[in-house]
């Protein structure tokens, strides 16, 4: 069995779109497709179920970053699983998140994160970080989904989860929507926040 190190020096083949793609940036292997997605800004897509976006606007969430290193895998036989996982986002493990959080109450709130399983190794290619003490995730569920799955399926299992959250004895905000809303401020100000 390959190594992840080995994988991730997997030479990109002409297997399809996306590597072809790739390979006219000037992208060798899977590991550069990854270092290449990983530097473009964080940002939501025009269409955030399309991972191609990325590549043509030149930034890209969680799951649109994601989803199209799968598709780029899978198009080069590397054996990647794309996953979703819910956490608990807070300033630690999300810088940038901390002042809309204060602002409704709240020291942290589920969120839906995408990224790759590779020989069961966690990989996250979301943002360049360059941080040594970078708190990592701890998921409280997690499932493997499809690239074509990022839309509407992780909102479902995301919400899914809202509402059960939000029945809590701790929460302060009972309403899921309010709390969903509260989400979407909190990744309006991660546009925001470098690195």
């Amino acid at each position: 069995m390959k190594s992840v190190e080995q994988w991730l020096d997997a030479c990109l083949q002409p297997a399809g779109d996306i590597s072809r793609a790739f390979q006219s940036m000037g992208v060798r292997t899977f590991r550069e497709a990854a270092r290449y997605v990983q530097a473009l800004p964080y940002g939501r897509n025009t269409n955030r179920a399309d991972a191609r976006s990325v590549l043509r606007e030149g930034k890209g969430t969680c799951s649109t970053k994601h989803a199209l290193l799968a598709m780029l895998a899978e198009e080069n036989k590397i054996p990647v699983r794309l996953m979703i996982g819910i956490y608990l986002m807070n300033e630690a493990n999300t810088p940038g998140v901390g002042n809309v959080l204060t602002q409704h109450g709240l020291t942290a709130i589920p969120e839906a994160h995408c990224y790759l399983r590779l020989n069961e190794q966690y990989l996250d290619f979301t943002r360049q970080t360059g941080q040594k003490d970078k708190i990592p995730l701890s998921f409280l569920a997690e499932k493997e989904i499809a690239p074509n799955e990022i839309g509407e399926e992780k909102i479902r299992f995301h919400q899914d989860w809202l509402k059960h959250w939000v029945t809590t004895s701790a929460v302060p905000v009972k309403d899921w929507r309010k709390v969903w809303e509260i989400r979407e401020a909190c990744i309006a100000a991660l546009s925001q926040f470098p690195g």
